[in-house]
């Protein structure tokens, strides 16, 4: 079934028709009140997690999922439809918050590579695409459009396994590799953005392991759910400051190494 594009919220934080906003629910209240939210993956698992928990949150005025299976289509390797969604988004109000929870660690029976020997071009190209240049083709349309007072955000989730300083084991190495790119990208795009919108924030975030498809391969994996990730993450989200702009920090807040 297609996905609804936006879910308006009530200033009680319900969607119209919905419960009211659960005593649970994560309060935001560092953003200003109003503006649009958005999440770019928003059919994946933690994707879905953050746009409910944004629209209990009832912080702003609209929040917008996007995916492969919305109206309009958002295909994160197509300029034309990513441009087409940040026109969206700032056609709807003013860009407060910006999720993209986008990723790929593996695709179909193809697992990630453990050995130099499986390194394969394609693979290491099609990473690339979604992991690093389609969230960077995000930031390059999406970070002009950040209003220049008041918190706004674009985090974009990356993965510990990105860090560099961090691995201790190796394997992986398109993912790793494309989640290290996308971690500098957003260092890059955080000290341009200072210049423009000071009080903006662009982050890299960590939401550790999560029960979901992506690490559903793995019979060690285990985490909490995506509703509990959402959670801990928009914690993070509202804790941030102009002063962490640029870092990459896990689901508690704690910078993880480069």
């Amino acid at each position: 079934m297609t996905d609804q594009l936006t879910t308006a919220a009530t200033r009680d934080g319900s969607a119209e028709g919905d419960a009211p906003l659960s005593r649970h629910a994560m309060r935001l209240g560092s953003f200003p009140a109003g503006g649009v939210a958005a999440v770019f993956g928003a059919s994946g698992g933690i994707g879905s997690a953050l746009r409910t928990a944004l629209t209990e949150s009832g912080r702003f005025d609209s929040v917008l999922g996007f995916s492969r299976s919305t109206l309009p289509n958002f295909d994160l390797t197509d300029e034309t439809s990513i441009a087409q969604a940040a026109e969206l988004i700032a056609g709807t109000g003013e860009t407060r918050l910006v999720i993209i929870a986008t990723g790929m660690l593996h695709d179909g029976e193809e697992l990630p590579e453990r050995s130099w020997r499986e390194l394969d071009a394609g693979r290491l190209a099609r990473a690339f695409a979604i992991n690093a240049t389609g969230p960077a083709l995000l930031m390059k349309h999406l970070l002009p459009r950040l209003p220049r007072s008041g918190k706004a955000m674009v985090a974009a989730l990356s993965a510990r396994v990105g860090s560099i300083g961090d691995n201790r084991l190796g394997g992986w190495y398109g993912y790793r590799a494309s989640k290290a790119a996308l971690n500098q990208l957003v260092h890059c795009a955080a000290i341009e953005l200072a210049r423009r919108a000071p009080e903006a924030i662009c982050v890299a975030l960590h939401p550790g392991t999560v029960a979901t498809a992506l690490s559903a391969p793995f019979a060690s994996a285990s985490g909490v759910t995506p509703a509990e990730a959402a959670q801990h993450l928009l914690g993070v989200v509202d804790r941030l400051e102009p002063k962490d702009s640029g870092g990459f920090y896990d689901w508690r807040g704690t910078p993880v190494p480069w």
